[in-house]
């Protein structure tokens, strides 16, 4: 997995010294841009929706949260009982998580990490949360990251992708154009079909099929949820796709290809579209 590694020094990079500034502001109630303010509410309403997709009551549950960001699913997991290992590559994200952590009223409970999410010596979990942390890699990594995790996880693994729509890609490649100083790492459009196909024929993932899935679209953010549920078989469940939520503040990912988790700066810096003194974004916090 050398693409998986070199990707993921170049997004441990990127924001722990370049969008740290703009991701704190994001991931926090300071005022944004309009465009920003989109990414917020997006991120808002994807956090909202794999929360859906997790139990209701988590106590004595573990959940690991890939790629968590500042924090704020971690606690809302928590809150419903859930034990927590919340781990990231950037450790200045992790050190605002843990500045910004509530106290947990009940049996729930937060360890954060720096480092790997694939690590195998985070152990095993119930349910695996990945938003917006696997939307830099490339197809086959995805999958094989998720292979990784599946040997891991007892329950689900909900995660989010970029989609492929036509803005989007055109995005993608114009982004190849800027300077790789004004870029952050590059958001990569993947067809659900397609991921479909490689997920089908992973032999790691063969116990587990996709639930449902869900598009968010909220101005500069775009994203699809997916959910993978492990089956006591290798029977495969039926797929169930849920409507997408749009419009106004109430959607999902930045179609800024340049863009992701905190990279709220890349779809600013690349359409030249700095409302106010914002940044733009993406990651699970």
């Amino acid at each position: 997995m050398s693409s998986y590694v070199t990707r993921r020094s170049q997004l441990e990079t990127y924001f722990d010294r370049t969008a740290v500034e703009a991701w704190s502001r994001l991931t926090s109630d300071a005022p944004v841009s309009k465009i920003r303010a989109t990414v917020r509410a997006g991120r808002d309403a994807m956090r909202t929706t794999l929360l859906d997709w997790l139990p209701a009551d988590m106590r004595g549950l573990r959940l690991l949260d890939a790629g968590c960001g500042t924090g704020a699913l971690a606690v809302e997991a928590a809150r419903r009982g859930a034990h927590v290992t919340a781990i990231d590559v950037s450790p200045t994200l992790i050190g605002l998580a843990r500045e910004r952590l509530p106290e947990i009223a009940g049996p729930g409970s937060i360890e954060f990490h720096v480092g790997d999410m694939l690590d195998p010596w985070l152990g095993r979990f119930d349910h695996v949360v990945a938003m917006d942390s696997l939307i830099h890699y490339q197809a086959p990594d995805i999958v094989r990251a998720l292979a990784e995790l599946s040997l891991r996880t007892d329950g689900s693994i909900v995660f989010t992708v970029a989609p492929r729509t036509a803005l989007l890609t055109l995005m993608h490649a114009a982004g190849k154009f800027f300077p790789k100083a004004d870029r952050a790492p590059a958001i990569v459009p993947i067809t659900e079909g397609g991921l479909r196909r490689r997920i089908s024929r992973e032999p790691a993932l063969e116990r587990f099929a996709v639930e449902r899935t869900r598009r968010i679209n909220s101005g500069f953010y775009l994203s699809n949820a997916i959910e993978l549920t492990k089956s006591p078989s290798s029977n495969h469940h039926p797929h169930a796709e849920e409507p997408e939520r749009s419009g106004g503040l109430e959607g999902g990912l930045q179609p800024v290809a340049q863009s992701f988790e905190p990279s709220f700066e890349a779809a600013s810096q690349h359409l030249r579209m700095r409302g106010g003194n914002g940044s733009a974004g993406g990651r699970s916090a």
